[in-house]
């Protein structure tokens, strides 16, 4: 778990913000990096992360690992990493 709020992270969520909220909830990079600071969103690095960070926090059993992986609260990122927001 890395758990970096980057530059990638923090524009990803900006990009896809309503896949998780009716309505945009920051405009900016700042925001959003407040905004996740305060959900305690983690930054993972691969698929296999995602999958025991959620099913730490949620019961899983009965889901496939692309249902976890495709859960409002995951947001891939283009090098592969994982932005997880669960608060």
């Amino acid at each position: 778990m890395t758990n970096k709020l980057d530059e990638l992270a923090l524009q990803t969520f900006l990009d896809n913000q309503e896949q998780l909220f009716p309505e945009p909830v920051a405009d900016t990079p700042e925001e959003a990096e407040a905004f996740l600071e305060d959900c305690l969103a983690v930054v993972l690095d691969n698929k296999r992360d995602v999958i025991d960070y959620i099913g730490d926090s949620m019961d899983i059993e009965g889901m496939t690992d692309e249902e976890v992986l495709d859960s409002p609260e995951v947001f891939a990122l283009e090098d592969g990493r994982y932005l997880v927001i669960m608060g």
